[in-house]
């Protein structure tokens, strides 16, 4: 799952800063709904890295049953903040 694609699907546009406050927290609800539905680990994955980057993740310990998810989750969530620094 690209990020592009990601955008696309859940904004309408892969430019984040173009979407209006109402189109955002629309797709911010359509892709929490589909985190909760998705069973595949790589696709939940990248359903909570996107919103986790636009700061509406849900919980760790709630998304991620499997240790190995949770631990790749904080080492997403490290490189992030390493890279804002």
């Amino acid at each position: 799952m690209q990020l592009d694609d990601q955008l696309r699907r859940y904004f309408g546009t892969d430019d984040i800063d173009a979407v209006p406050p109402d189109a955002l927290a629309a797709g911010i609800e359509r892709m929490r709904v589909d985190l909760g539905l998705e069973k595949d680990r790589g696709r939940r994955f990248a359903l909570w890295s996107l919103l986790f980057l636009l700061g509406e993740a849900p919980d760790l310990d709630v998304t991620f049953k499997d240790a190995q998810d949770r631990d790749a989750a904080r080492t997403f969530m490290e490189m992030t903040e390493r890279g804002e620094g």
